[in-house]
């Protein structure tokens, strides 16, 4: 993911785009996918088949989404494409339904997201970040991550309390006229709730996925299956404080589902940095 703003390009940087276009567009389909292919073909086939089904999932499918996601920031997604689906035959009877109501959620699950909802609301998460989430152009604060509670500068012990389906609670802070990129997550155990805190005074706002913008304006809950392509925009003159919580799937087996998010949390724990490169990640 990377931030949008606006920008004169100087011709060292220019060369530094070029140079990364030629490597994502020509060096690495010529160079790495086609001798797979070639070497590997049972393998290459079985992929392609995986892919062709994951990203036709999205909706409003363009060329453009087929190349982000084979040779585009959906590399990764690509990748674990076997094992996603894998998570999708295991969800069942709950089929994706990749943007979500909260009445599409099993009742308990219902019920935690209305309870962290609440929280969020009595404790004036606002007024509480706003003197130092102002001073970069997107800020995140985690108290919790992947299952396991963070101590940060910020406390609220409501969120430290026992869930049994939200893993992942934090808060992200997009400033003035900031947005993402067009991206990809990597891991269908679970989904992602995002919930506008604070009140927005028009449409540019929002967030896209696929072929539906919802605006925060209007509706400030979102439920997504975040290996869609989507993206976040803030064009207002105002900061966006928006709740950031990932919560298992449902499913029959959500032990399986929290064991996958373990696992995750494993092995990006000591890459947390990487993965929020383009957010400013306040702990103290």
């Amino acid at each position: 993911m990377s931030t949008t703003v606006a920008e004169t390009l100087t011709v060292r940087e220019l060369v530094t785009r070029l140079r990364k276009y030629f490597v994502r567009r020509v060096l690495f389909p010529l160079g790495v996918l086609a001798p797979f292919a070639y070497f590997f073909p049972k393998i290459a086939l079985f992929y392609a088949i995986c892919g062709a089904y994951d990203v036709s999932r999205n909706h409003g499918l363009n060329f453009s989404t087929v190349r982000r996601y084979f040779i585009g920031n959906g590399f990764m997604t690509w990748v674990l494409s076997p094992f996603n689906i894998l998570l999708d035959f295991l969800s069942l009877p709950y089929i994706n339904k990749g943007v979500y109501r909260l009445e599409d959620l099993p009742p308990a699950y219902q019920e935690e997201v209305k309870r962290l909802m609440q929280i969020a609301k009595d404790e004036n998460l606002v007024a509480r970040l706003e003197a130092r989430a102002n001073e970069f152009p997107r800020t995140m604060v985690f108290f919790r991550w992947y299952g396991v509670n963070v101590d940060t500068f910020l406390d609220v012990p409501a969120f430290h309390q026992p869930w049994n389906y939200i893993q992942t609670i934090g808060v992200s802070v997009f400033n003035k006229k900031v947005s993402t990129s067009k991206h990809f997550g990597f891991m269908r155990a679970s989904l992602r709730i995002l919930y506008n805190l604070n009140d927005m005074a028009d449409n540019s706002a929002y967030i896209e996925v696929g072929d539906k913008i919802s605006y925060w304006r209007e509706n400030k809950l979102f439920i997504f299956d975040d290996t869609l392509l989507h993206n976040s925009a803030n064009e207002t003159n105002q900061v966006r404080y928006c709740l950031f919580v990932d919560m298992i799937r449902p499913t029959r087996f959500p032990a399986v589902m929290r064991a996958v998010i373990s696992g995750i949390r494993l092995l990006t724990q000591s890459f947390k940095f990487v993965y929020y490169k383009n957010w400013k990640v306040l702990d103290f």
